[in-house]
């Protein structure tokens, strides 16, 4: 039962600096780009504990009763995909999997999108893929068309270590059925792995295990947004060491970006036709093209993932706002969007929630 049925007035919501904004029907910032990707995180909470984004403990936990429930983020994804001009869907955590009414979020997601003029709507998940094998079948009766499933390595000691559990046969079995239910949106599935110093010398053996697999790998550079703070610029592995280190076993002809917004530059293995991304976020940045706007777990709108400046939307949505103050809230919290993420700027902080909590 929500406000609005008690009989509770409407209630307008204005952010301040509504002025100095266009009146589009878009998520504009003040660089002139265009939010069309919309991250949503779904829960805190994850089955594994990896280094580069949990502390062993885990994050403190959210109140169950803070968390978007599934029909307020229904309502949220109309907004986003009829008023603010949202072409992609990208559902997060933590891990999506532990929330039991994942399948029901999806599925008001999809029928949020069908209300709003898009039944196509990519809808799309990035997991560890514990317990896909599973759910994976469930989740496309629901509407999902697409996953990005986590792997760092398939050595299954250096597994063990990442992440502080010892799941790789469950990770490797979500990503066989992801691919068997058509996971891969109709291309293949796609598999993201954290660049480490730890992993570097086992990166050819999971490229080679992708290959055989027929999923697309790709690699991403270490960010600063680990709940220990650990993240040293001058030890991370670089996109260069890595393309090294991948040469001395495979050819790669570089690619380039097939979508100038898409994060992962490519390269074909072999010839091709197989290809492997890598996603240089610290020192081939983006953020001149970033499309992206993010939902934490608990309602709030983040413009970039650097930027502690968060809006909040799940207070004015369950006050009665109506979805004209919603969008407005939206965009104003994008206006005020970063130049950019300023990892190597003098004085660069690394913000206070972790990975976990933002949501990728």
């Amino acid at each position: 039962m929500t406000l609005l049925s008690l009989g509770m007035p409407r209630v307008r919501f204005t952010p301040p600096d509504a002025a100095e904004r266009p009146a589009v029907p878009s998520l504009v910032d003040s660089f002139g780009r265009i939010a069309r990707d919309l991250r949503i995180s779904v829960t805190e909470k994850c089955s594994l504990r990896c280094t580069y984004c949990m502390p062993a403990e885990g994050l403190p936990l959210i109140p169950r009763s803070d968390l978007l429930t599934p029909s307020e983020i229904g309502r949220l994804v109309e907004i986003a995909v009829r008023d603010l001009g949202i072409r992609e869907i990208r559902f997060t955590g933590g891990e999506p999997l532990v929330r039991k009414d994942l399948p029901e979020i999806v599925a008001q997601a999809r029928a949020a999108a069908g209300r709003a003029g898009r039944p196509d709507l990519p809808l799309a998940m990035t997991t560890n893929g514990i317990g896909l094998d599973r759910k994976a079948d469930e989740l496309v009766r629901a509407g999902l068309t697409r996953v990005n499933v986590s792997l760092d390595t398939v050595h299954r000691e250096a597994f063990a270590a990442l992440t502080r559990r010892d799941r790789l046969p469950d990770v490797m079995a979500g990503i066989r059925a992801a691919r068997e239910a058509g996971l891969g949106g109709g291309a293949p599935v796609k598999v993201n792995a954290v660049l480490m110093a730890a992993t570097l010398d086992g990166a050819p053996d999971l490229l080679a295990w992708c290959l055989a697999e027929g999923v697309r790998l790709r690699f991403i550079e270490e960010m600063p947004l680990d709940a220990d703070e650990a993240w040293r610029r001058e030890e991370m592995v670089d996109a260069a060491t890595l393309l090294e280190r991948l040469g001395r076993r495979f050819t790669l002809t570089p690619v380039g970006r097939d979508d100038p917004a898409s994060p992962a530059e490519e390269w074909e293995v072999d010839g091709g036709p197989e290809r492997v991304g890598i996603i240089a976020s610290v020192t081939r940045s983006f953020c001149a093209a970033c499309d992206r706007t993010r939902l934490t777990a608990e309602g709030t709108v983040r413009s970039c993932l650097f930027s502690d400046d968060e809006t909040d939307l799940r207070g004015p949505l369950r006050a009665g706002a109506d979805d004209v103050a919603i969008a407005e809230l939206w965009r104003g919290g994008m206006w005020r969007k970063w130049a950019g993420h300023g990892i190597d700027a003098e004085g660069f902080r690394p913000p206070a929630r972790s990975m976990g909590a933002i949501g990728g």
